[in-house]
């Protein structure tokens, strides 16, 4: 397949949900005389989100934390929720031009998904183009395509092991930026210069994998090597605080998006026979998203407003900083469309309805 945007939604007529939703939206920051953009408290979670990351970092490699092995691993720990803070709620809106008015601005903060193990290449495309544009579409959105080990989707093919994976899906979770430091990258990099998408990121395969390489060797000289040197621990706890790391960040990560789409109340729909879908885009992703603890200030702050995925799925150029007052708006506009606004109570309340699904997807 050379081309993903096999898929067309149905037209928007002018005058429904998502025109009407749109106009007030715009409405709302014209009258309160702000942009749509991040402020000054985006900028202050930014330096407490990189701090959260590479301040244990600095005193792992000075050897600070080798005075205890509590500390040592509780500096790493550190480090996997600064990199959940740091992929959340600095890099994805930049990652989206929602940072700043600045292309410059969202270029640079975007990249510091490099530094962490990432590649903000193969990330847009999976995440702005696939997963954005086709959410919970199976055989587009890379989000619900696990390779077999897990099975997200009704569509999906069952396998056995399917009926055990609400118990060792937790543990594939764990593995999630492991993944993304080692093979994944490389991998969808082939896949996407397949498909063409490459070519719309003005890059060809060599010159990505160039780059990407180039990034891969300085993380792993900061993230291993230099604490193998300077840490003053055996190399044995420097890749077990490296592995608790990424536990950490991908049981988070993989927690705070899947439980956003992966439910019972999603509907996973299919194309028609001529690729047509029965819904216009934004319906979409009203069906097939929800929000999670919205009167948590903490949850909202650490996971970069991501709890309000139905606002961010709506209005991704919309910094999150912005995403508790516009939902006022979805809410009561789709209340008015007849448009289901689905809104789980707590996190934990979104943790059970996903485990229910990945039981439900097992034995169904």
């Amino acid at each position: 397949m050379s081309k993903v945007n096999i898929v067309r939604f149905a037209h928007k007529n002018g005058e429904g949900f998502y025109d009407s939703l749109k106009k007030r939206i715009d409405e709302f920051f014209k009258e309160n005389n702000i942009a749509p953009t991040g402020n000054s408290e985006l900028r202050w979670k930014t330096v407490a989100m990189v701090s959260l990351f590479f301040v244990p970092y600095i005193f792992i490699v000075t050897g600070f934390g080798a005075s205890s092995p509590a500390l040592f691993y509780g500096l790493w720990a550190m480090m996997g929720f600064g990199m959940i803070g740091v992929g959340c709620g600095v890099h994805h809106d930049s990652n989206h031009g929602s940072y700043s008015s600045n292309k410059t601005v969202n270029k640079v903060v975007g990249d510091v998904v490099n530094l962490v193990g990432g590649y903000d290449v193969t990330w847009r495309i999976q995440h702005n183009i696939l997963h954005h544009t086709y959410t919970n579409i199976e055989g587009l959105d890379e989000d619900i395509d696990t390779g077999g080990l897990l099975r997200f989707s009704p569509h999906a093919k069952k396998h056995f092991m399917h009926r055990f994976q609400h118990i060792y899906g937790w543990f594939l979770y764990c593995l999630l930026t492991i993944q993304w430091v080692t093979y994944k990258d490389y991998r969808l990099l082939f896949i996407y210069n397949e498909k063409g998408l490459l070519k719309k990121e003005k890059l060809t395969l060599g010159k990505a994998l160039l780059e990407l390489s180039i990034y891969k060797v300085i993380y792993f000289t900061y993230i291993l090597v230099l604490p193998i040197m300077y840490s003053g621990m055996p190399w044995q706890s420097v890749v077990a605080g490296f592995f608790l790391l990424h536990f950490i960040a991908g049981l988070g990560l993989s927690c705070i998006f899947q439980l956003a789409h992966v439910l019972e109340s999603s509907e996973f729909p299919l194309p028609s026979e001529d690729r047509k879908m029965e819904n216009n885009w934004a319906v979409h992703q009203m069906l097939n998203t929800a929000n999670f603890s919205p009167r948590s200030y903490l949850t909202f702050w650490f996971v970069g407003g991501l709890n309000y995925q139905v606002e961010h799925h709506l209005f991704p150029h919309i910094s999150h900083v912005h995403y508790p007052q516009i939902s006022k708006i979805v809410k009561k506009t789709a209340e008015e469309y007849g448009v289901p606004y689905k809104v789980m109570p707590s996190f934990m309340n979104a943790l059970v309805q996903h485990w229910r699904m990945l039981k439900k997807m097992g034995t169904a």
